[in-house]
């Protein structure tokens, strides 16, 4: 797995520092480029990782007694919590995600469902992208009759700069296969909306 060029980005933060007038050799400056790409290691290393990796050890459902697989009728983690890097800023947003499948013929453990989202979000992002993006390796991976993924965030490049709205969030939904008919996803939603409340 390649990582980011941790040189590139410490030279990159020292001229960034002396653009903007400061000195990177004052004690609490020096160690910062060091920091910072450490920092975007981590904020950026999905860059290098194939999300649908995480759901190849997805298991077959068991039989019913007439022999056809037992599907369910959903599966949902709520509230997956994730940090990503806007693009248009490289500021953070921030929220959770609420993600559900139906069951073809394999389930898959649920943690890999927040490794997933992790993936996906460790990289320059727009949030709407991003939602489906784990939409789409949900279907693919899973193979799933159902995809729903609903992200709830708030935007550092909002709260922090220009209009400043600090008590605004962003919503944004994807859904794939019988889970884009809005019949078929109001419960599911119904549910979702239940985890924000109280």
């Amino acid at each position: 797995m390649t990582g980011v060029d941790r040189a590139r980005i410490e030279a990159a933060v020292t001229e960034l520092l002396l653009a903007i007038g400061e000195d990177p050799g004052r004690p609490g400056l020096v160690k910062t480029p060091r920091r910072v790409a450490e920092s975007y290691d981590e904020f950026f290393g999905g860059l290098h990782r194939d999300p649908v990796e995480h759901l190849k050890d997805a298991v077959p459902l068991g039989s019913s007694d007439d022999g056809l697989p037992q599907t369910g009728d959903a599966v949902m983690v709520r509230g997956i919590e994730f940090r990503s890097i806007c693009e248009h800023h490289l500021l953070p947003f921030v929220g959770v995600v609420h993600v559900a499948y139906q069951p073809g013929e394999r389930v898959v453990g649920l943690g890999k469902l927040s490794d997933v989202v992790e993936t996906l979000s460790a990289r320059p992002q727009l949030q709407e992208r991003l939602t489906e993006e784990i939409a789409d390796a949900l279907q693919e991976g899973l193979e799933a009759r159902g995809v729903l993924v609903v992200m709830d965030a708030v935007h550092r490049c909002v709260v922090a700069r220009g209009s400043r709205q600090t008590g605004s969030s962003t919503v944004t939904v994807a859904s794939r296969g019988r889970l884009t008919d809005p019949l078929q996803r109001a419960e599911l939603m119904a549910l979702i909306g239940s985890s924000t409340r109280g």
